[in-house]
């Protein structure tokens, strides 16, 4: 397909993260933008004001003209979340219309360019939001899709100042549903290869598997970057392949650890091409200097100077809904993660305690899927066991339908905290208001992130 040719583009599933990032690129190259989704959200709210039609109710009669009249200039960009009975998808793909998952047209636009793809069942939006920052402000130019909002761009998009052969694309690469393999990088970086998506891999080893997939598919030329210890193949590496860790010895890894009044990391980082002092993390927790470490990698191998890298990772601030403080005073800490997996929950609790030790961690969780809620509610307790107090919300279900017996009930009786409680999310702010609290967590990947001005607005 031949993108220059198409004229309108129709996203059912506007509102997710990585649909946004492509609906705003194809708004900027001047096409005409419109789609659905469920509900409205900020974000939905945010398309709009830059020109994106949008409308929420699942109705043929609605799409724009531009979309119905023509299936030869129109395409239809659609996320696998959308219900496969959908009546908007059943019309397109009974008209003959040219439909694509959105993983497919993200690999089709970074095939025109030198890509950073970065993966991992967590933390990849944290260190591709970083490394397309560190190279958007060097020398070269930076085309980003990102799976969060960037709080130095405020979107989950970043624009080249100008499109040509010194840029750099940037993309979360995510394992989900195996959209990674659509991807061909010239430098991949695998974070962690955590068990997850059971519902599409069904084990670990499938999960695994696909990762080597994915490696495999780097160019010949290209580079990887892998964190340390993961169980990977080699027979899949390119020539060019290097591991990092924060503190355990790596091709890449920090030495020299602190922390400044700020709780930002500071480090010396270790490389096979010498050592590299005083670096600082722009955002504060040991989780983020881990991060650090890897966009540092992938920058240096890209050829960016160590001064621009410095000031750079320095000036960072990081990604909404990643270790995102919502308030930091001496009278409560309040601290707002997109944690959803128990690594991610124990990698954020972990680094909060280290953070304020001795304080009382209270933490309200709300899980995501019922499927994941089944596979790893022995991990999901012995995470949320890092906490001093737990408020348990219920399950957010996300794309899926219930599952019989599967309720947020079977963490709460596994989790051994001695005040722990189940609560619904309206009722939040109420519950608080009865708490001495000394550092709030709020963590989920659902719609928890209704509550975070609510609660940041309250404890003012």
């Amino acid at each position: 397909m031949n993108l220059n040719n198409i004229q309108n583009i129709y996203f059912l599933g506007i509102g997710g993260i990585g649909m946004s990032a492509l609906a705003r690129y194809f708004n900027h190259i001047g096409k005409n933008v419109s789609g659905y989704d469920r509900v409205e959200t900020n974000l939905t709210k945010q398309l709009v004001t830059e020109g994106i039609k949008i409308h929420y109710t699942d109705d043929i009669n609605i799409i724009s003209k531009e979309i119905l009249s023509s299936t030869k200039t129109s395409i239809i960009i659609y996320t696998p979340a959308i219900p496969k009975n959908h009546n908007e998808l059943s019309y397109f793909k009974s008209n003959n219309y040219s439909i694509y998952k959105r993983a497919e047209i993200l690999g089709l636009i970074s095939n025109n360019y030198k890509t950073v793809a970065v993966a991992g069942t967590h933390g990849k939006t944290s260190i591709s939001t970083n490394t397309a920052h560190i190279i958007k402000q060097s020398t070269f130019e930076c085309l980003a899709f990102l799976g969060g909002i960037s709080k130095n761009y405020f979107s989950n998009l970043i624009l080249p100042n100008k499109d040509d052969n010194n840029t750099i694309a940037v993309v979360e690469a995510d394992e989900y549903d195996k959209s990674f393999l659509q991807l061909n990088p010239y430098i991949a970086l695998v974070s962690s290869t955590d068990a997850d998506h059971l519902d599409i891999y069904e084990n670990k080893n499938n999960l695994i598997d696909t990762f080597n997939q994915f490696i495999d598919k780097i160019d010949k030329n290209g580079i990887l970057v892998y964190k340390k210890g993961l169980i990977l193949d080699k027979k899949c590496f390119p020539k060019k392949s290097y591991s990092y860790s924060l503190e355990e010895k790596a091709d890449f890894y920090a030495e020299n650890l602190s922390t400044n009044k700020k709780g930002q990391y500071c480090f010396d980082l270790i490389t096979p091409f010498g050592t590299m002092k005083n670096f600082t993390s722009g955002v504060s927790g040991k989780v983020n200097a881990e991060n650090a470490v890897a966009s540092i990698s992938l920058a240096h191998l890209l050829g960016i100077d160590e001064k621009t890298i410095k000031k750079n990772l320095e000036s960072f601030t990081g990604v909404e809904r990643r270790f995102d403080f919502q308030i930091n005073t001496e009278h409560i800490i309040y601290v707002d993660d997109y944690a959803h997996h128990p690594a991610e929950l124990k990698a954020f609790i972990t680094s909060i305690k280290d953070l304020f030790p001795g304080k009382k961690l209270t933490g309200i969780f709300q899980p995501h899927l019922f499927s994941r809620t089944r596979d790893f509610v022995d991990e999901f307790a012995a995470s949320l066991d890092l906490l001093n107090e737990l408020i348990l919300l219920d399950i957010y279900p996300a794309r899926e339908e219930p599952i019989e017996g599967i309720t947020s009930k079977i963490i709460f009786d596994k989790v051994n905290l001695k005040t722990k409680m189940m609560c619904k999310l309206e009722d939040i702010i109420e519950v608080l208001n009865q708490k001495k609290l000394e550092v709030l967590l709020t963590m989920g990947a659902g719609n928890i992130d209704k509550i975070v001005k609510p609660i940041k607005e309250n404890f003012k």
